[in-house]
């Protein structure tokens, strides 16, 4: 009898830790298998689990730079992962527990983080804090940080341009953050509250406010450039990207090139402005010239997201358009689809209705399949690279790649893809050229179906 009890207990005990084991496997989100990701080309790059305290703390923001990985928790834990490998760089508590606060963004040095009244700069490699300033209004966004200025929109409609010159003198005299002021450069008032970060490339900063308009000024001075007025309220972010007309890079427009757009031979900044009045603006970002307008019929709250000649757009319940960046014409539409979530050579990843990953051809818009990935909640809309970055709220933290494409594919910025060394063949009479007659027959027999690949 007694043998009897005993073993129920141990079954009622093994299986309430069983029980608990799952619940927690099941809150704190399963990794994807290489099963899984195999089907689509993809495998795992490194999963890693964030600094925090997962009683009570969750995952609020997550971002990346090109070196690092941002996790940050309601706490006010700040995660740095090495964007590559995933490893740990650091973790430190920026501001007081619970404060408010905004997804970090990095430059070539540093790391800005807003946490309640206080702009933090880190050092992305080693976590030391750099400086930091007081803020004398209530901050609205995550900062945007150039050259020179860093730039912060805040509750009261006001954008901010510190003098980062400025701000480093007063850190090596310890006058920070009490002189935080001293460092302001100019103030720029809006009627509303600042929705989204501003963006900057240097010459010119826009920004968009809740008084359905979008304002571009000249960085140095707060020169209004010009402003676009909306029918309703500005609540997406703001995207950027740039143009280049003449596609084919021979100095001269092609065929359907002459787009009437200012800068008709190079390269130039323009500005993808999602309203709530159903429309989608591509604007040149120095002159405000709209070069196209796409209506969606429903508000727009999603930031427009740039992979290649795509944009991608997110009309409130009515799935993603995809529309040639250079025209604003329709390439595709999806139904159901939320959000973005990146994008490789090949394929493109949304978010949809139940929370789930779906795999896009880019091209086609058809749908490879789907990722049940639920428990990985909060996603990075990664415009930068070709990985995805995607985390549980308990901090547990997974970067997918493309199977062997060890470095990452840069979809913003393709100059600094790294160059990677040519190596000659093992087998010199591979390096010999051949002779003509070969040369001929060899080209012959590809163009007749031979084993030669073409990419």
């Amino acid at each position: 009898m007694f043998r009897r009890e005993l073993a129920i207990c141990v079954a009622i005990l093994i299986g309430g830790l069983s029980s608990t084991v799952q619940a927690q496997r099941l809150s704190q989100g399963e990794l994807p298998t290489g099963r899984m990701l195999s089907r689509y080309g993809l495998e795992r790059a490194w999963w890693s689990q964030a600094t925090m305290d997962i009683r009570r703390d969750r995952v609020r923001h997550l971002s990346l730079g090109e070196d690092n990985v941002y996790v940050q928790s309601s706490a006010g834990t700040v995660t740095a992962f090495d964007a590559d490998t995933g490893v740990k760089r650091w973790a430190r508590q920026l501001g007081r527990r619970d404060d408010p606060s905004y997804a970090a963004v990095a430059n070539d040095d540093i790391v800005l983080v807003v946490a309640g009244l206080k702009v933090f700069a880190i050092d992305k490699f080693d976590g030391n804090v750099e400086w930091e300033l007081e803020l004398s209004n209530s901050p609205s966004t995550s900062p945007a940080i150039d050259r020179d200025q860093v730039y912060l929109g805040s509750l009261d409609g006001s954008v901010f341009a510190y003098d980062l010159k400025k701000v480093r003198e007063l850190h090596e005299e310890g006058r920070l953050p009490q002189w935080s002021g001293v460092a302001l450069n100019w103030r720029y008032k809006s009627a509303k509250i600042i929705t989204a970060p501003p963006v900057t490339n240097q010459l010119v900063v826009s920004f968009a406010s809740q008084d359905n308009s979008l304002y571009s000024l000249t960085a140095t001075n707060r020169k209004l450039l010009w402003q676009l007025e909306t029918d309703r309220p500005v609540s997406a972010p703001l995207g950027t990207s740039t143009i280049d007309e003449d596609r084919d890079g021979d100095g001269e427009l092609d065929p359907g090139e002459d787009l009437n757009y200012d800068d008709a031979l190079g390269k130039f900044d323009v500005i993808f402005l999602a309203s709530e009045d159903f429309n989608v603006y591509c604007l040149n970002r120095t002159t405000g010239n709209i070069l196209w307008k796409f209506v969606a019929g429903l508000p727009i709250r999603k930031a427009a997201r740039n992979i290649g000649e795509s944009v991608y757009i997110f009309p409130h319940g009515e799935g993603v358009f995809s529309v040639d960046k250079r025209t604003g014409i329709r390439q595709w539409w999806l139904p159901g689809m939320v959000d973005f979530v990146g994008a490789t050579r090949g394929l493109v990843f949304f978010t949809d209705q139940t929370n789930n990953i779906v795999v896009v051809n880019r091209s086609s818009g058809y749908v490879v399949g789907v990722m049940p990935l639920k428990g990985f909640s909060i996603r990075y809309g990664n415009e930068l690279t070709d990985r995805l970055i995607m985390a549980t709220e308990t901090g547990l933290t997974v970067c997918i790649r493309e199977a062997g494409q060890e470095f990452p594919n840069y979809h913003a910025h393709p100059e600094r893809q790294p160059i990677l060394p040519e190596f000659a063949s093992d087998n010199p009479e591979e390096d010999e050229p051949a002779d003509d007659a070969a040369a001929t027959d060899d080209a012959a027999s590809d163009n007749n179906g031979g084993n030669g690949f073409s990419f």
